[in-house]
């Protein structure tokens, strides 16, 4: 391994370790998760990006990982998290799907499924597709009185699809084409109302890097990949033509190590830094002027230069947008996979902060995952009690002798 490529694996394995909607932010209220946004000395500046179901980990395998997945070997999920590693998956087509029950400390109607599937068109070439569908259950309109006026089963969806490339023999790119819509009210629109309410719609891109090689520790052989993607590249989202919305444009940066410890066992870490490339939301003073941070209300390649220095926190309000995710993952002979994780997220920014497990067995060309939330920041998460199941299959494995991989 060369000295630069240490020096990133080092950067992010070590980055864990030291680690409008603006002004209710910083309200001194009681918030729905128990805590309280500014008189416990937590000032809270939090992003909102639209459709946020873009940024849920759709599958078992990285969510029991702390939500990390942008370096980790490739396989079929690849495509929500670095579309680049098809273009070395070691399997000639394959297909999954995977469910989610979602916020089940807050109802039983909110769930998010998955489907993905890709293609190897030859040794250098892959096509990839999927379609994520959100459904939050049913909502009812009523009047001032409690009178029904409609009732509308909120949804979002996106579908996209990649292309991915071998540039060298360790080194591998892809670009993907999203199309988003979401439906939160169907139409429906109270008096008064700013603008007629409709269904949201967005078009956006995914720029995607992957390199991975192989080296030995003593006699043992072992791998390491580092993965970089911009997701949700798109246009701005409006519900009403008059406010417009950024999309959850996201830079990650990841780094991967994989170690046989024997002939059947291996041991992989994996560490995640990723940030929102939005506008970070300015103080306002009572009038409605910006006193600290810059105008959020610009273009969208604009406002993705502008996320890296406009917090009006300065540097270091900067880096607590960023959030990271890590885990470990032990497999015995591409059987069974053993994996937990940690995901943290400054107080400031949100506060999500859970441990992950989460088990995979493989026989044949079928595989099941499953994974687990364990909530760790000390408030009422509503992420508590997660499960995410995923079912997926692989076709013409290569054939190795001695062991199976999984990819």
């Amino acid at each position: 391994m060369k000295l630069w490529q240490l020096g990133i694996c080092g950067f992010l394995f070590g980055g864990l370790l030291f680690t409008h909607y603006e002004a209710a932010a910083q309200l001194n209220i009681k918030e729905l998760d128990g805590r309280k946004s500014e008189s416990g000395g937590v000032k809270r500046n939090i992003l909102h990006p639209a459709v946020p179901l873009l940024s849920i980990a759709p599958d078992s395998r990285s969510s029991a990982m702390g939500d990390a997945g942008v370096a980790s070997s490739p396989d079929v999920f690849s495509q929500h998290w670095n579309s680049a590693k098809y273009a070395m998956i070691p399997k000639k087509w394959g297909a999954a799907v995977s469910y989610i029950p979602w916020l089940r400390k807050l109802t039983n109607e909110i769930n998010l499924a998955y489907l993905v599937g890709y293609y190897r068109i030859d040794k250098m070439q892959s096509l990839s597709t999927s379609l994520r569908y959100f459904s939050m259950g049913q909502m009812t309109f009523t009047d001032e009185q409690g009178n029904k006026l409609s009732s509308h089963n909120p949804n979002e969806f996106a579908f996209d699809v990649a292309y991915s490339r071998l540039f060298l023999q360790n080194f591998s790119g892809a670009v993907a084409f999203r199309i988003i819509r979401s439906d939160l009210t169907g139409g429906f629109s109270q008096q008064n109302a700013v603008g007629t309410n409709k269904a949201g719609m967005s078009y956006a891109a995914d720029i995607a890097l992957y390199y991975q090689n192989n080296l030995k520790l003593g006699a043992l052989p072992a791998q390491y990949g580092l993965g970089l993607t911009i997701t949700n590249i798109g246009s701005k989202l409006s519900y009403n033509d008059v406010y417009n919305n950024f999309i959850p444009i996201t830079l990650r940066l990841g780094g991967r190590f994989s170690g046989d410890l024997d002939n059947y066992n291996r041991l992989s870490a994996e560490l995640d830094a990723s940030k929102l490339l939005i506008p970070t939301p300015p103080r306002y003073d009572k009038d409605g002027n910006i006193v600290k941070g810059m105008n959020p209300d610009v273009a969208v390649i604009s406002g993705m230069l502008q996320s890296f220095y406009d917090a009006p926190g300065g540097a270091t309000e900067e880096f607590q947008e960023v959030y990271w995710g890590g885990g470990l993952e032990y497999s015995y002979a591409s059987l069974l996979a053993l994996r937990t994780g940690y995901f943290y997220e400054h107080e400031n920014k949100g506060g999500r902060q859970y441990f992950t497990l989460g088990v995979g067995v493989t026989y044949n060309v079928i595989g099941l995952d499953a994974s687990y939330i364990i909530p760790s920041a000390g408030f009422n998460s509503p992420l508590a009690n997660t499960l995410r199941f995923s079912l997926m299959v692989n076709f013409d494995q290569q054939k190795n002798s001695g062991r199976r991989r999984r990819g």
